[in-house]
């Protein structure tokens, strides 16, 4: 729930936070989302992971009545399913392996009870026909299209290797915890067409925003005017009246690595947007993908 707040208040371009609502959405509903999901994640060591999914799902579309956290509870679910004593990294990838059918139906219903925006249609494995045997295959199926859909694919490898080691540099050159989700947001964005704005404007669209936050972070430090004009540049193209431009996939993806900080303890300290961070143990963080 805390890593789903400090994702949503952070004043990340082209999203929702509370200083820029969208004509259907708003900060509160993020807020609301956030809460939503809680009993459901806390369940989740205890049961499968398509039920988490579901339950979360369900959740949101009770107290909010729209989607706006579809992406992050797929993200969620299965880190908050590794018990605590195991390391994330191998956890999550156990998780994976032990879904099957069962969990298949219950995240294809999942998706259904979201509904999420741009979904479209596929020939094979699409949500709206009938969920196949192996959930892990449907999101190997959807991988080259859908960013969340390539966690699953890859065991997290993109979130351990990129956006969680990104955060904890940002932190540890002293930027506020805000300051760092907007930059690691940006890093991620240039890194990553996100997936969200490719399925409603195409992926031309989403590489020239890619470029467009590559252009923000090549103006130097954050502390610099040039830095924060670009980013207010960026996030004037990110918006528009149906925010079709809204990389919500990159922020699901910020909340998911703002959840491995808080779990392994890297951030320790929740008063506000203030954070100290743990020196103790400087190796990265361990994926199966990880030689380092």
């Amino acid at each position: 729930m805390l890593a789903c707040l400090w994702e949503a208040a952070a004043p990340k371009p082209g999203n929702v936070h509370p200083h820029a609502d969208f004509e259907d959405v708003c900060f509160t509903d993020y807020l609301a989302s956030a809460v939503a999901i809680g009993p459901a994640m806390e369940r989740a060591v205890a049961q499968n992971l398509g039920s988490t999914i579901l339950q979360a799902a369900e959740a949101t579309r009770k107290w909010v009545g729209r989607n706006t956290n579809l992406g992050t509870i797929l993200l969620l679910a299965p880190l908050a399913s590794v018990p605590r004593q195991s390391p994330l990294g191998e956890g999550v990838a156990d998780v994976l392996a032990a879904t099957d059918r069962e969990d298949a139906v219950q995240v294809y219903e999942a998706i259904r009870t979201a509904r999420p925006g741009g979904i479209g249609t596929v020939e094979k494995m699409d949500v709206y026909q009938t969920a196949p045997s192996d959930l892990c295959a449907a999101m190997r199926e959807a991988a080259d299209r859908d960013f969340i859909a390539r966690q699953y694919a890859e065991d997290f490898a993109p979130l351990f290797t990129e956006i969680v080691p990104n955060l904890r540099a940002a932190l540890e050159q002293g930027m506020p915890l805000s300051t760092a989700i907007v930059h690691v947001h940006l890093q991620t964005l240039h890194a990553f067409p996100d997936s969200l704005i490719a399925r409603k404007c195409g992926i031309d669209v989403a590489r020239e925003v890619s470029r467009r936050a590559g252009e923000v972070l090549a103006t130097g430090s954050h502390q610099s005017d040039a830095y924060q004009r670009a980013l207010q540049s960026l996030d004037h193209y990110l918006r528009d009246d149906q925010h079709r431009r809204n990389p919500g996939t990159t922020a699901d993806m910020l909340a998911a690595g703002l959840f491995t900080l808080l779990r392994d303890g890297i951030i320790t300290d929740a008063q506000g947007f203030k954070t100290s961070v743990q020196h103790a143990d400087p190796r990265p963080l361990k994926t199966e993908n990880n030689n380092a």
